[in-house]
């Protein structure tokens, strides 16, 4: 078990594709023990806890929410023993691991399952890692003229360990000024850079090491929530640790979980199976995971502490629900039937994966 790492990246790289689909038998050395299926998924779960481990160098915490994690852009100099083979390695143990049915100790950021999907990385996509960045971004298109005024290029600012770095964003981007009529075109290369560019080989080496298990159009049926809850897993949800820790605010501030919206909202939860309530939170927090200790812990994208929030709003503000992944806060509007609060927020869930806003 000291060499886990090691022994199964030689072994799992030395395989064909054609071996990668075959069944796999694992065996401990030292350890006496038949695989019936629980060395399988012990396997699993040691194998990507210790690749996802931030201290191994290949991942990071996300900066908005604790409970997902990106590929590092400096995993070259954190892990410089072939950190490249390492992600061709965890994509074919993440292929393997949903060939097989078994389950990755890891969420990853919600754009990370839109690349295996091949799904478009949106704009809003960035605010789910950097919001303060997104905010920026977003800023400049009101800025009009005024924004030459800026003096910025199509160049981007790298830190590693320390020591800064200037990346073009394309090429001769350092001569090439931000003006009114190429802000749209710096806005994109910006996203590109972020969702991708920074980490562009790590992403497409897992890629091919996902591919290699399942053949990228048999992907085509799932949405990437559902690949997270297959990957990962449907999560163990209390509704009573989650009723607990939840806050209130806007209109239901007063009344709280008395309030009858509240009272409704939480008796048609309870009635969800768990892929709903899984999918829920996804809505809500960015991610289908429940912290180690809770929804007491649940955090927000500085870090701190912010729990489950049902914000209310006047139907005039918006019809169907929304979310706020940063603040782990939904909008609930104030629904004068119960009926109508459970279709709204069934609807608000399920069209989330799409990407349309359904205003």
């Amino acid at each position: 078990r000291d060499y886990l790492l090691s022994d199964s990246m030689e072994a799992v790289m030395s395989l064909s594709r054609k071996d990668l689909r075959k069944v796999w038998r694992f065996e401990f050395i030292g350890e006496a023990g038949i695989d019936a299926g629980g060395l399988a998924r012990e396997w699993f779960e040691l194998v990507t806890e210790e690749v996802f481990d931030p201290d191994m160098g290949l991942w990071q915490n996300s900066a908005t929410n604790q409970m997902c994690m990106q590929i590092n852009p400096a995993s070259e100099i954190s892990c410089p023993d072939d950190h490249l083979i390492y992600f061709r390695f965890i994509g074919r143990v993440m292929g393997k691991a949903m060939f097989d049915r078994q389950l990755v100790k890891g969420h990853m950021v919600k754009h990370m399952y839109k690349h295996i999907l091949g799904w478009p990385i949106m704009f809003n996509d960035l605010k789910d890692i950097d919001e303060e960045y997104y905010n920026s971004l977003k800023g400049l298109k009101d800025l009009g003229a005024d924004v030459e005024y800026v003096y910025m290029d199509f160049t981007a600012t790298e830190e590693t360990l320390g020591v800064k770095q200037t990346v073009d964003l394309v090429p001769g981007g350092a001569d090439i000024d931000v003006t009114e009529e190429n802000l749209p075109e710096y806005i994109e290369a910006c996203l590109k850079y972020r969702m991708l560019g920074r980490y562009e080989a790590q992403v497409n080496e897992l890629l091919l090491g996902f591919f290699d298990v399942i053949p990228e159009p048999l992907l085509t049926i799932f949405d990437f929530q559902e690949l997270e809850l297959l990957m990962c897993g449907l999560p163990e949800i209390e509704m009573e640790d989650w009723k607990k820790h939840t806050e209130y605010s806007g209109e239901y501030d007063r009344d709280g979980p008395n309030h009858d919206v509240c009272i409704w909202f939480w008796e048609v939860v309870s009635e969800y199976d768990q892929e709903l309530k899984a999918r829920l939170l996804q809505f809500v927090t960015g991610t289908s995971g429940v912290p180690a200790k809770g929804f007491g812990s649940l955090q927000g994208n500085d870090g701190n502490v912010r729990k489950f929030t049902i914000h209310g709003v006047s139907l005039e503000t918006c019809v169907y629900p929304r979310s706020h992944t940063c603040f782990n806060r939904i909008d609930l509007p104030l629904y004068e039937e119960k009926e109508e609060l459970e279709e709204k927020l069934k609807i608000a869930i399920t069209m989330a994966s799409t990407g349309f806003d359904i205003e």
